[in-house]
């Protein structure tokens, strides 16, 4: 019996020998994978966001003005007299053109016989030395040809010669016939007639058929330099009794006429008064602006009250009208959107209370057990009027109530208005903010600086504003900034 035992036992000893359990150790996880893994797949995300994205190029916000054309071709128009011959014969003109003369003072002379010709030829006029004034009218008269010469109208340039070629001889003749004693002296003074001016005013020696239009009489076409003929008198011309001889400017106060687009009628209409520059002789003047709406067109009407005696020759002034509506921050036009927005009246308006002064209004909402009340809603504000806040879209949806703080009365969010603005990414995401354009061209904008809820200098907004939307993260590429 104990034998049977003792081999049992040696048995299974034998067998637990033969058998090999494996031992299985537990499972220990290092945290610094799992960190790594996360981290790893972190940065694998980003990356593929940032490929698959469109970088935002930033545009820095800087001071400066628009290359704005702001030159125009103007009509003259004055308070101008015609006077007409009374003798005939051969006209010699003794008041220099440009000139104001008192009434009752010598203009021109008539001869009938043509002798007088002759002894203005005979007195060696054409060795006569001009001063320095006559030298001064002379230079006026070609820096204005140049100013507004064009190369298609090339046949302007034989007008510009006739004038000039007049002038040398009038102011010749001018010098000859101021010694005007030795004409009432000699045997001609019977066939010399003598014409006196029958007012006061400045000489003008020519004719345009524009001496009686007014502001209101201007079309499209009267601006057209082109179109433009003008008749010179000239001395020792042959004219006949009733002929034109000489016109005068009797007044100091005269207006140029410009024709302008609805948005530069929009700027001058806040406007009583403008600066002119005259390009001629880059002279500046201040005017008194007017619109008028006539023959399908925007004219502005610019009144002076000096200056005239300048000009008073000229039938079409080349000027420029300052501005300093040019000046101001400078973005480009592709920055600029357009964003929608709730309108709240302001007396909605609240905080959220405590130390806190942060924005926003009270919305209505209900429990789950059907229980009415009202929760904080903060926004950020954009824009205001006189009674209503612009608050952003993404804060509430239409047809939700926002409760009076004071009263208790209810309002439904369903008004709308829209903004003009830029996205602003100083904080590395789009911030919209509202601009105030001040001037545009094709390219870049100016717009007001230092506004409530605009812009400033130095701020970093981006290049092409409809790349993003609101709240959207920022992958800069590169810094553009205007030369």
């Amino acid at each position: 019996m104990a034998g049977n035992d003792t081999g049992n036992v040696n048995r299974r000893r034998k067998k637990r020998k033969g058998k090999v359990v494996r031992y299985r150790s537990p499972i220990n996880i290092n945290p610094g994978y799992i960190i790594f893994g996360v981290v790893f797949v972190y940065i694998i995300v980003i990356v593929v966001s940032y490929v698959r994205s469109e970088p935002i190029t930033p545009y820095e916000v800087s001071l400066g003005s628009l290359a704005v054309n702001n030159t125009y071709t103007g009509l003259v128009l004055r308070e101008e007299t015609e006077y007409p011959a009374v003798y005939s014969g051969y006209i010699n003109y003794f008041a220099r053109e440009g000139e104001k003369i008192p009434k009752g003072s010598m203009v021109y002379t008539v001869d009938s016989s043509g002798e007088i010709s002759e002894m203005l030829n005979d007195s060696g006029s054409n060795d006569i030395e001009l001063s320095n004034e006559d030298m001064d009218e002379l230079r006026s008269q070609i820096s204005g040809f140049s100013a507004g010469f064009y190369p298609e109208s090339f046949i302007d340039t034989y007008d510009f010669k006739f004038d000039i070629e007049g002038t040398v001889l009038k102011l010749a003749n001018y010098k000859v016939l101021s010694s005007i004693d030795a004409l009432t002296a000699s045997n001609l003074s019977d066939s010399v007639d003598f014409g006196y001016s029958q007012d006061s005013g400045i000489v003008v020696y020519s004719h345009d058929g524009f001496e009686t239009v007014t502001a209101d009489m201007v079309t499209q076409d009267m601006l057209v330099r082109d179109n433009y003929e003008k008749k010179q008198y000239h001395s020792n011309d042959l004219i006949a009794e009733g002929d034109m001889a000489y016109k005068l400017v009797t007044n100091e106060d005269w207006s140029i006429i410009i024709q302008i687009d609805e948005e530069k009628c929009r700027e001058l209409e806040d406007k009583s008064v403008v600066e002119v520059r005259f390009l001629r002789n880059n002279y500046t003047s201040w005017a008194y602006v007017s619109i008028l709406r006539q023959d399908g067109a925007i004219f502005a009407k610019l009144d002076l009250n000096n200056s005239m005696i300048t000009f008073a020759t000229d039938r079409y002034l080349d000027i420029e009208l300052l501005s300093n509506a040019e000046q101001g921050l400078k973005i480009p036009n592709s920055a600029i959107v357009e964003k929608a927005f709730y309108l709240i009246p302001i007396r909605y308006c609240t905080d959220s209370g405590g130390n806190s002064d942060q924005k926003g209004f009270l919305r209505e909402t209900y429990g789950e057990d059907g229980t009415l009340s009202s929760e904080f809603v903060e926004t950020t504000i954009y824009n205001q009027t006189e009674d209503e806040y612009y608050v952003d879209e993404g804060a509430f949806n239409i047809g939700d109530y926002v409760v009076d703080p004071s009263g208790g009365e209810k309002y439904p969010i369903s008004k709308q208005g829209t903004l003009i603005g830029v996205y602003n990414i100083n904080k590395g995401y789009a911030d919209f903010k509202q601009i105030t354009i001040l001037y545009q061209n094709e390219e870049y904008s100016i717009v007001k600086s230092n506004t409530e809820y605009g812009l400033s200098v130095y701020d970093h907004i981006v290049l092409d504003g409809s790349t993003v939307k609101e709240n959207d993260l920022i992958y800069e590429q590169s810094f553009k900034k205007e030369e």
